[in-house]
This record gives C-alpha cells, sequence and structure tokens, in this order.
C-alpha cells in the first residue's frame, strides 16, 4: 500500500489539527518530512491560500503555508519523499509562473514535485487577487494545457484560448520528462478534467459509494493516481487503521493520503512509525 502524508502544521483545518501544531513551526515539520522519507511514504503536502477572510476561517482555517518555500526548505532535509501542492490554483498565476517556480524546485529537489491543482472555490480570494471568479473552469482547463506545454520545457511555447506564448526562454525548468499533476476536486467534471489533462485525481469530501459510482463511470488510463484520503487515524489503534486503509483501497485507490492524530511532533513520528508498519512500507537505506 502507497501511503502520502496531508502534512500536519501547514494548514490547519478546525476540528481536525491537534493543539499542538499550533506552537509547532519549520523545525518540527523538518523533523517530521526526515521521518516520513526514511519509513517510505509516498509525499509531504502543503495546501495554497493567500488571504482567507475571517469569517470564513473559522470554517476553513486561516493558517495556510506557502508551498513553495515550505517545499524548498524540506527539500534540503530529505532525500526521496515527493512534494504535492494539494492544492495550488491554477486562477492565481500564470502558468508560465507555476512553470518557473515548480520548475525551480524540481531541480532543487532531484525531480520530486508533483502539482495538485485545482480551479478555486473561494470567490473573496479571487476579488482579492483581481482574478475573475466567472469562467474560471475554462482558464483552469487551458492553463492546464498550457502547463503541460511548458513544465519540462526551456523555450516553451503554447496558444490557446486564454494563453499564449513563445520565443521565450523559462530555465531553471522541471527535470522530470514529465511532472506529475493531479487535478483536486469533488465533480464528475474535475475527474474529467483530470483524466483528458493530468495524471491523477484528488477528490474530496465524497462518500466511498460515490467514488466506486464515479470511477466506475469513466475509463481510467493506465498509471493514473486516484489520491483519496483516510483519517484522522490513530495508528495505536491498529485494527481500525488496517480496516479504514483497506476501505479506502477498496475504494479505488492507488494512494492513500492520510491524516494521522498526534498529540505532538515527537508522537506524530511515533505514529508515523507505527503506520509505516501497519501498512507495511518499505524504508528507506540512509
Amino acid at each position: 500500500m502507497r501511503l502520502g502524508i496531508t502534512s500536519p502544521i501547514v494548514t490547519r483545518l478546525p476540528g481536525v489539527a491537534g493543539e499542538w501544531e499550533a506552537t509547532a513551526g519549520i523545525a518540527e515539520l523538518a523533523d517530521i518530512g526526515a521521518a516520513a522519507d526514511e519509513l517510505g511514504f509516498e509525499y509531504l503536502s502543503c495546501s495554497e491560500h493567500v488571504a482567507v477572510p475571517a469569517e470564513i476561517a473559522a470554517q476553513r482555517g486561516g493558517t495556510y503555508w506557502d508551498p513553495l518555500s515550505t517545499f524548498g526548505f524540506l527539500a534540503g532535509r530529505t532525500r526521496s519523499i515527493r512534494f504535492l501542492t494539494q492544492v495550488l490554483v491554477l486562477g492565481y498565476h500564470h502558468p508560465l509562473a507555476i512553470a518557473k517556480r515548480y520548475g525551480t524546485l524540481d531541480a532543487i529537489s532531484g525531480g520530486r514535485v508533483t502539482l495538485g491543482v485545482g480551479v478555486g472555490s473561494l470567490r473573496e480570494e479571487f476579488e482579492l487577487l483581481g482574478v475573475e471568479f466567472e469562467g474560471r473552469g475554462e482558464r483552469a482547463d487551458d492553463a492546464l494545457r498550457a502547463l503541460r506545454a511548458s513544465l519540462s520545457a526551456s523555450e516553451p511555447e503554447y496558444a490557446g484560448t486564454h494563453y499564449r506564448f513563445g520565443g521565450l526562454i523559462v530555465e531553471p525548468c522541471a527535470m522530470q520528462e514529465r511532472l506529475p499533476i493531479w487535478v483536486g476536486g469533488r465533480t464528475q467534471r474535475s475527474l474529467r478534467r483530470a483524466i483528458d489533462l493530468g495524471d491523477g485525481w484528488v477528490p474530496f469530501g465524497l462518500s466511498r459509494s460515490w467514488l466506486r459510482e464515479m470511477l466506475e463511470s469513466v475509463e481510467v488510463p493506465d498509471r493514473f493516481e486516484i489520491v483519496l484520503g483516510a483519517g484522522p487515524l490513530d495508528p495505536e489503534d491498529a485494527d481500525r487503521t488496517t480496516v479504514d486503509l483497506e476501505k479506502i483501497h477498496a475504494a479505488g485507490a492507488t494512494i492513500v493520503g492520510v491524516t494521522i492524530r498526534a498529540s505532538s511532533a515527537d508522537h506524530y513520528i511515533s505514529q508515523l512509525r507505527r503506520l509505516a508498519e501497519l501498512a507495511g512500507l518499505e524504508g528507506r537505506s540512509p
């Protein structure tokens, strides 16, 4: 079973984040990342919000570390674990800005970036950034095509409905020949967007039965990732944790993104070790 980590500390959702995360910082996160890397977890995640209205933060949370800065630091403390933006809002950035920033991160990390992207749903944030909210799905589709043409190309060229560029040099670009793009969302359209334009789908807020029904309604390409969330998990409850993971896998997951219960950074690392044992992860040699 392949497991990724919904990183603690960097995103604090009400009712999910532990109290210890409020005072933890980059030192604790780096220790957690190094342990996850050693144990054989697939990825660490970091989400994106520039500014969340105070009245909405009570539901969505207000703490969102910048993924580029966070992963740039963690790249120096890890060797193999991947870095997943879960998610980067496409409408907030020009595709070439994403290609340059995350292409550089890919070069720094030795080819360990996975772009998790989304259309976005927070109208207030779009308005703050001066980005049109309506029509964002169509622009996101064009942005995905532009990204595929530019992420791993030093001299990218693209002519679409919203983005056009050529005759430019973007260096460094991603070192991966095909940097993976996973599309987030909870609709049939997001699944179709992921199949047509991406390499994986990261749904949220859907029941397992509905997930199975959606997946059975489409032809999923070979080596396409279905990344389903599990948790919060308490690996100290081995039986329940094992059952939860098996149910997520049965729902169609190729990778399970786990949220883990813990009372401190040290306890979190202990929970990681227990979870790795339960899932049969193969640790990486020093």
